[in-house]
């Protein structure tokens, strides 16, 4: 590496003359500062609760319009994935088990939004710029650790429902709880973190990074439509990517008490063995259009919903001034 030119003084007013020397090193071109930039002002201060509040609420809101403007084609999905060999499927009862679900879906998509909003901004805050993509990586994962607790039993129940196993969501609740125990509920809850813990952060992240490239590049906010395309192409990317990994996700929840598979490992075997690799992708086609779709409406309603919130909020702060 190269220094700057070297600087020779003499002070003659001193006796003896002392004699200065310095140097001026240019910093490298992609330098790494750690620590506090003098230079750079600190971050405002995180307000947690209002942004843990105002994420809830637009991640509730979010979650609701999505899965009830999708429950058709992600029960097609769940039908294609759990049926074994090349039987049909059936096409009836596309909303079965809709307003159950949703009563997980409103607190598990409040809980994810709500957790990730403060711990991505204290992240952005934490780690330098150039680290941003890890910050959305880490803020989603951590989200959907959180809202796991009510996502999973929330979509063992929904599936069982899809595959006609059972006609109301309390009739399936009891009925797991009475056969399988409080387990039952949590059936397949590896295979679900092993497939939404990476969803959820390579999808938000996918979703952050765009938009703030794009943003960058406009010079300006994004609107409604520019966040609804930018999200309908991360969920579309994710669900493509992640396909194997909901594939054995809906074998384990839907098994029931019967066993078949005896975990992650056991369950890739036996469906590559018994239906070949390509029943790993089952289903892809349909996740990849609601996911797609869901992604677009999810993130344009989540921005609008914040926005909203932040505007609400401002007004009520200058009336208080």
């Amino acid at each position: 590496m190269g220094s700057g030119p070297l600087t020779i003084s003499a002070d003659s007013k001193t006796s003896p003359p002392v004699i200065h020397m310095s140097s001026s090193i240019p910093k490298p071109f992609a330098s790494l500062t750690i620590g506090e930039d003098k230079d750079k002002p600190p971050p405002p201060p995180l307000d947690f609760l209002r942004i843990l509040l105002e994420g809830t609420i637009a991640g509730g809101t979010a979650g609701v319009v999505v899965e009830t403007a999708l429950y058709p084609i992600d029960t097609i999905k769940t039908r294609l994935q759990a049926v074994r060999g090349g039987a049909k499927i059936n096409f009836k009862g596309l909303y079965s088990g809709l307003l159950g679900n949703l009563a997980g879906v409103l607190p598990a998509s409040a809980i994810f939004v709500g957790v990730y909003e403060p711990t991505k901004q204290k992240l952005l805050n934490t780690f330098p710029e150039n680290l941003s993509a890890a910050a959305h990586l880490t803020a989603g994962a951590i989200g959907g650790l959180a809202a796991s607790l009510i996502r999973v039993p929330t979509e063992v129940v929904k599936q069982r429902m899809q595959t006609g196993q059972f006609n109301s969501a309390p009739n399936a609740v009891r009925l797991i709880v009475a056969k399988e125990g409080f387990k039952g509920l949590y059936a397949g809850y590896g295979s679900f973190l092993l497939r939404d813990l990476p969803f959820d952060a390579i999808q938000f992240c996918i979703y952050e990074q765009l938009r703030l490239g794009y943003k960058k590049a406009a010079q300006r906010e994004l609107n409604d439509p520019e966040n609804a395309v930018i999200g309908a192409f991360a969920g579309a990317l994710t669900g493509a990517i992640t396909t194997p990994l909901d594939v054995i996700k809906t074998r384990l929840m839907v098994q029931g008490s019967g066993n078949q598979y005896k975990g992650i490992i056991d369950c890739v075997q036996t469906v590559v063995r018994e239906e070949g690799p390509a029943a790993l992708l089952k289903g892809i086609q349909p996740r990849v259009l609601w996911i797609g779709i869901g992604g677009s409406i999810f993130f344009g309603v989540l921005e609008r919903t914040k926005r909203v919130l932040a505007q609400k909020r401002q007004e009520s702060d200058a009336k208080k001034d």
